[in-house]
């Protein structure tokens, strides 16, 4: 029996964006896809059931004449992002038709992925599976990685997330109530402090917009200084945090929002600070824990089942407001973790 053909929306890049990106650098399109693999193939073909929109997308969308940590997007094609789906056809042998998987696929409400290796199964079915764009995917995995490893933190540290109520920030800073860290956030409206010190039990929070001196607002939040700074936004903030760091402090940088759009990126002022107090700074990449998912998967869920960590989505509703969201995360439109659903079961 032929398998159907059924029309496929999607979200393409119709330039290279310097600057701020905008709705009009991005198109909603049409095409036609057959609900099956190719003949030999393991490919798998998947059913988006939510995708995700994050600020790593941003360097995609900009041609770079240097390798980056990852690939450019493609003009005319349709976006790479991570999304939540159902397998309608799979040539694999570890993936049957009517499994749900995360992984990377596509801006578009059906996905052909070559590379199913990828792709991880959803086995916990049970909570809402628009978690699995966040706490359980790939930003969760991030803010436990990157606050676990690469942080390191130990009970009674004072830690400082910049841009908290992001879908990292908000689970770095319950991992750190939950280890016994006194804990303070940064974010961008009233709303979003109030949800930080309420709904995350945030030892303190401020709004940075508000703030005439963010050298003072640190100094006000940690008399003592700051043991971990979570570095989300680069810029200003980095270079108020640095003086306000303790001996043998640790900056674990996930990102620098600040400075996506710009096309000369802020110097970074204060950086013998590194050197006079002993602070260690590392990045790291999500990509390279990839490995510990399973183990990661089972706490965190086990977290959410005893109400231990909470959790705050902004959700869009269908393929055709991918653009508003996605551009949104830029001016901090979203309120929590970004995502759209694209199809409801």
């Amino acid at each position: 029996m032929a398998a159907a053909e059924v029309s496929n929306k999607g979200v393409i890049l119709k330039q290279f964006v310097t600057g701020c990106p905008t709705e009009d650098d991005l198109e909603l399109v049409t095409g036609v896809v057959r609900l099956a693999v190719p003949p030999g193939s393991a490919s798998v073909m998947v059913k988006n059931l939510y995708v995700s929109c994050d600020p790593y997308m941003r360097n995609r969308m900009s041609e770079h004449n240097e390798a980056s940590y990852i690939e450019q997007f493609v003009p005319g094609e349709v976006l790479a992002t991570f999304s939540v789906g159902r397998v309608v056809a799979s040539g694999h042998p570890n993936f049957k038709s009517g499994d749900l998987v995360w992984g990377m696929s596509g801006c578009e409400e059906y996905t052909l992925i070559t590379d199913p290796e990828s792709l991880f199964k959803i086995n916990h079915p049970e909570l809402p599976l628009s978690y699995y764009t966040g706490v359980l995917g790939m930003a969760g995995l991030t803010a436990y990685a990157g606050f676990f490893d690469v942080s390191k933190p130990k009970q009674g540290d004072y830690v400082f997330i910049s841009s908290a109520l992001g879908a990292v920030g908000q689970l770095v800073g319950q991992l750190a109530k939950i280890t016994g860290c006194y804990v303070v956030g940064s974010a961008g409206s009233d709303e979003k402090v109030n949800l930080l010190k309420t709904k995350f039990g945030f030892d303190d929070a401020f709004n940075y917009k508000k703030e005439e001196d963010l050298n003072a607002a640190l100094k006000r939040c940690f008399p003592q200084g700051i043991d971990i700074y979570f570095e989300n936004v680069g810029g200003a903030m980095l270079a108020a945090v640095l003086p306000n760091m303790r001996m043998n402090g640790r900056i674990t940088v996930c990102g620098m929002i600040s400075q996506y759009n710009l096309e000369q990126p802020n110097g970074a002022p204060n950086l013998f600070c590194l050197v006079a107090k002993r602070i260690r700074m590392e990045g790291f990449m999500v990509l390279d824990y990839f490995g510990t998912y399973n183990k990661f998967e089972e706490e965190i869920a086990g977290y959410l089942k005893e109400g231990k960590i909470s959790v705050v989505e902004d959700v869009a509703e269908g393929i055709e407001n991918v653009s508003t969201a996605l551009i949104g995360l830029f001016s901090g439109h979203n309120i929590g973790k970004q995502l759209v659903t694209i199809a409801h079961e």
